[in-house]
């Protein structure tokens, strides 16, 4: 029984939401590859050799493979999946695009969005937005799973010594091609991968607010900044910062929640946050239910004097 991981990269490096998805895949028993495709990517097929619990990376080359296209990566990974009993992929934009491909080319189902291993063959996944645990088992040849990362520690990056193989890839599908890429530059923490969230919501009232109140915060902290659905929606925040249920799923050590009244969706996607501060004037919001600490003040008298005190 042996597992495959489909690395998530920029050719140079290994993503974190890779980490995760191996934690998981070690959890299903047996053996666990990673395969790294891409177009340059030994550095990042290297960094793969080096993650605990890797016993071999598979390395594919090719101009094709330069950007991740889910065509081209769904038939590399078919094209392999007789060897393996598990295929994981993060449930991340390109994990959710790569992996129903494959889950259909090989006619089997996929389960979605696992956050704990039970056994080789059970799973367990949010359902209604986390207020209930499916437990799912499969009786398919080839499972195909996308890993829920805030449901798995991160293995390590290093003390790992895997072989690295280098495997002919399939050749280009044809049915998609790159164009181009618009890249949002920030020097804070990417949003999925950060340690300390300072998220905001309808609350806050204008776009100019927003960052005007947060952006200190956020700055004392070195924090990635979020928003909640209302505060996109608005115009508040950009599309990419939010949290939630139809936005990022987020477990920081610390997420701070500044006038987010705590919907349902928005708390499906940082619930699992270690440690959860929550400023809002309602006493009734349901985002103090949830949280660790909450402090019911006027967040635009609050949290300039919680930044002064930093």
């Amino acid at each position: 029984m042996t597992s495959l991981v489909i690395a998530e990269h920029d050719n140079a490096s290994i993503r974190p939401a890779t980490l995760n998805t191996v934690t998981a895949a070690s959890q299903c028993g047996g053996d666990v590859h990673v395969l790294v495709a891409g177009k340059g990517a030994q550095a990042a097929a290297e960094a793969a050799s080096k993650i605990a619990g890797v016993s071999k990376v598979i390395h594919v080359e090719g101009e094709h493979f330069a950007h991740g296209l889910a065509e081209n990566m769904a038939a590399q990974v078919v094209g392999m999946a007789e060897a393996y009993s598990h295929i994981l992929f993060p449930a991340t934009a390109s994990g959710k695009n790569i992996a129903p491909r494959v889950a259909a080319l090989l006619d089997v189902g996929q389960i979605s969005d696992i956050t704990k291993v039970d056994a080789a063959d059970t799973f367990e996944r949010p359902i209604y937005a986390g207020n209930a645990i499916a437990i799912v088992q499969s009786l398919d040849a080839t499972k195909v799973i996308t890993v829920r990362t805030t449901g798995f520690d991160a293995a390590a990056s290093t003390g790992g010594s895997a072989s690295v193989e280098t495997l002919d890839g399939v050749t280009d599908s044809g049915k998609s091609s790159f164009l181009g890429a618009e890249i949002a530059k920030s020097d804070r923490p990417e949003l999925t991968a950060a340690k300390i969230i300072v998220s905001g919501g309808r609350a806050l009232g204008s776009n100019e607010k927003f960052h005007e109140v947060l952006e200190p915060l956020a700055d004392k902290l070195g924090a990635a900044l979020g928003a909640s659905r209302a505060a996109v929606d608005a115009g508040y925040a950009p599309n990419d910062w939010q949290v939630g249920q139809t936005g990022k799923i987020v477990a920081p050590q610390l997420y701070v929640a500044i006038g987010i009244s705590g919907a349902i969706q928005h708390l499906a996607g940082m619930k699992d946050s270690k440690v959860i501060v929550a400023i809002n004037k309602d006493a009734e919001a349901p985002i103090f239910g949830v949280a660790d600490y909450g402090l019911e003040a006027d967040l635009f008298n609050a949290v300039p004097e919680l930044t002064a005190a930093l």
